[in-house]
């Protein structure tokens, strides 16, 4: 008797220590229902350590039934695994925030709730094991337990929002997209705000929640432009940011392999981001994407006023041409821009022409702006860092189309240097091409970089796999394994010397395996 409850006892002790460590995960992947769950059989699955350590824990369940005992290596196991994700956090530490405080009530309930049924059913050591080993599954269990209590909390600070903007009345302008959203927020405020007052949602403020606090918290009176950009994880989600932030003019920037864990397809991702055109009087579209070429002619047939936006077809209504780091810009066949000097994505920009010249923005001022455009934080950023290395700090770009394009600036910026680096986890949220564009990508290094840090493991396979096969004729990049992104700026700083160059592109959070 006295075993089994301290068989208890130890499960229940293991619960609390590894609970922040899941909660943690939970905040990270933005109370996702399923997403615990998802990392914590990356994690399990990751290193051979720490598999052995879920099959023992497995087989402690399983035995605790007749040998309590075996409830202790479940206990162990949970509170000290899976080896490399830390309890506090490097990159993303825990914030109790007040959703995270709700949520770890709730999860504490169901945990508690598991472990005393077990107790009063006789099957004490089982059901702490069980609820232990399902720590995460719980934690998922909690976040759909909040789903519906969440939305009623933000209720009232939608409902704040939403009067807020009928009484300020700005032109709205929406962006979304599966990449370029945030770059190209940021040159549509650029290039309006010399005529204009112009409010941008801030970084990372594109969901309800998040939209809803930067315009009660930003949206000051006589403001006459916001910038909105949303983002979506399924379909419906911008129809209802759409029902209180109702776009004048609304933008698609790209579609592509993003987020398809959730979306499934890139035709289901079309359809989530093309719920923000069905209620504005003007669409900009970057026809770059077939699907999005025909969507604008779908719009334009219904009465929609539409922009299309390019960087390549000279026939688009605004066309910016990116030639040697220097735009060219067309619109409706004549050019108002010829060589400007910047690093910018073309497609983005002609997009945030489009949006400038449709809220009345006199082209002369456009094209006075186009020079200064502001880079979107961490997007090739370059600094020159110490020793007179170029960093290109693409960070937050974590998409097939960007990170091609980032190789292109390596190879361009690069082209004296004695060594070219690219530093980078892969790419994820790929959904079943990830393993595939995490190969393309590797492979297409083969003579543009001439060294590979690959950090952590969870693209670890496939981008080795690229690296090693590179096409007929063109040498391999030297691949480096590390750990984490601090060994890597310590494997750059030890070995490049002034006049290298390197790629940091993307960096996930330590959640990732």
């Amino acid at each position: 008797m006295i075993l089994r409850a301290v068989a208890v006892a130890a499960c229940g002790l293991s619960i609390v220590v590894a609970g922040p460590r899941w909660l943690r995960v939970g905040q990270r992947e933005h109370y996702l229902v399923d997403a615990t769950t998802r990392f914590a059989l990356r994690w399990w699955t990751a290193v051979p350590v720490n598999l052995v350590g879920l099959v023992a824990a497995v087989a402690g369940l399983l035995v605790s039934s007749r040998w309590p005992a075996g409830a202790f290596a479940t206990a162990v196991v949970v509170a000290a695994g899976p080896v490399g994700l830390s309890l506090r956090g490097r990159t993303s530490p825990l914030a109790w925030t007040r959703r995270l405080r709700t949520l770890a009530l709730v999860w504490a309930g169901l945990e508690a709730a598991a472990v005393a049924g077990g107790v009063v059913a006789g099957q004490g050591p089982v059901a702490a094991s069980a609820a232990a080993l399902a720590l995460p599954a719980l934690v998922d269990l909690a976040c759909a337990v909040m789903v519906p209590i969440e939305r009623r909390l933000a209720g009232s600070h939608v409902a704040r929002a939403a009067a807020r903007l009928r009484r300020v009345a700005p032109k709205v302008v929406a962006i979304t997209g599966s990449f370029g959203k945030t770059s190209t927020k940021g040159y549509v405020a650029h290039l309006v705000s010399g005529t204009r007052s112009v409010v941008a949602s801030p970084a990372s403020f594109n969901n309800r929640a998040g939209l809803a606090r930067a315009v009660n918290e930003h949206l000051a009176e006589g403001t006459e432009v916001f910038v909105a950009e949303m983002g979506t994880y399924g379909r419906g989600e911008i129809a209802e940011l759409c029902s209180w932030i109702r776009p004048d003019i609304a933008v698609i920037t790209a579609i592509g392999p993003v987020h398809l864990e959730r979306f499934r397809s890139e035709d289901r991702v079309l359809e989530a981001k093309a719920e923000i055109l069905d209620d504005a009087a003007c669409a900009v579209l970057v026809i770059d994407d077939d699907r999005l070429a025909a969507l604008a002619e779908a719009r334009a047939r219904s009465g929609t006023r539409v922009w299309r936006a390019s960087a390549r077809d000279t026939n688009a209504d605004v066309c910016v041409i990116e030639e040697g780091g220097r735009l060219s810009v067309t619109v409706r066949g004549d050019e108002i821009a010829h060589e400007i000097p910047l690093d910018a994505r073309p497609g983005n920009v002609a997009a945030a022409v489009a949006v400038a010249l449709e809220l009345g923005v006199p082209a002369p001022d456009v094209v006075r702006r186009l020079s200064t455009l502001p880079g979107a934080p961490h997007r090739l950023e370059q600094t020159l860092g110490a020793g007179g290395v170029l960093v290109l700090d693409d960070t937050y770009n974590a998409n097939p189309a960007g990170a091609r394009a980032a190789l292109a600036t390596l190879g361009r910026l690069g082209v004296d240097a004695r060594r070219r680096v690219v530093v980078t986890p892969g790419m994820v949220e790929l959904g079943s091409l990830q393993s595939e564009e995490n190969t393309g990508f590797a492979g297409a290094m083969a003579g543009v970089a001439t060294d590979l840090v690959i950090v952590g493991r969870t693209n670890r396979r496939a981008l080795l796999r690229g690296a090693r096969r590179p096409p007929p004729g063109i040498g391999a990049p030297r691949v480096v394994l590390v750990r984490t992104r601090p060994k890597a700026t310590e494997w750059v700083r030890e070995h490049l010397e002034s006049g290298d160059i390197v790629l940091y592109e993307n960096d996930l959070p330590d959640h990732y395996p």
